[in-house]
């Protein structure tokens, strides 16, 4: 697998057509729609669970000057990339941009990007990111996802099975399962603890219907679908 650094991208570059899709599904996508940040394998958007302590953080750190890590792309073709490391803080970054949370300033009060001073705003959308892009076959890729997902935010088991092991019959079930815009995850929610945007109600999803069991039929034919 080749990797290539590059330094010259700056957040306004990568938050360019940024497209946020409330519904969770697959498809985030930024770089003048050149780069898709959130392809199949990918795990949702987690950083707004907590309460949004962890998307401030990302603004937080741009703002004070810290570095927020390494990003990296997959080169898809000449002109397609996709996030395979990054996600979860560039998501944060566009989400920021596009007012869709607010960060605490000095005295305390919210503050959304459009409302903020232009030298603050000049300095989140001009800072450069450190990113590599990689190359490589597919199984090259998704070993280099895995691993480099050992250290951070941990990924559950199901959510490490879809990133191995993606394609269009696990975007159905995510799009069923993962997606918290789903009327029925309220009702699932009174069988199943967990967070569905983890993938927990996909995972136990998958296992009640792998052993076929009986119970709740509601959720075994609409994954069986």
């Amino acid at each position: 697998m080749k990797t290539i650094l590059i330094t010259n991208i700056t957040v306004k570059d990568i938050c360019e057509g940024f497209v946020y899709n409330e519904l969770e599904g697959k498809g985030l996508f930024g770089l003048s729609g050149k780069l898709t940040i959130q392809p199949e394998y990918q795990r949702n958007y987690i950083y707004s669970s907590d309460g949004g302590k962890k998307e401030m953080a990302v603004i937080e750190s741009i703002l004070k000057g810290y570095p927020i890590g390494l990003i990296y792309f997959n080169k898809v073709s000449e002109d397609n990339l996709e996030v395979l490391d990054g996600q979860q803080r560039i998501t944060s970054l566009g989400r920021f941009i596009n007012d869709k949370f607010a960060i605490k300033d000095e005295s305390g009060m919210e503050q959304y990007f459009g409302g903020m001073a232009k030298d603050k705003q000049a300095k989140i959308l001009e800072t450069k990111l450190l990113i590599y892009e990689c190359e490589g076959v597919e199984s090259e890729i998704k070993k280099w996802f895995e691993t480099i997902n050992i250290a951070g935010v941990p990924l559950s088991s199901q959510e490490l099975l879809n990133a191995i092991y993606s394609g269009p019959f696990v975007t159905l079930c995510k799009e069923e399962f993962s997606n918290t815009q789903n009327a029925n995850i309220q009702k699932w929610s009174a069988y199943i603890k967990g967070s569905a945007n983890r993938q927990e109600f996909l995972e136990c999803a998958l296992d009640w219907v792998s052993k076929g069991l009986a119970y709740l039929p509601t959720l075994k034919v609409r994954c069986a679908d």
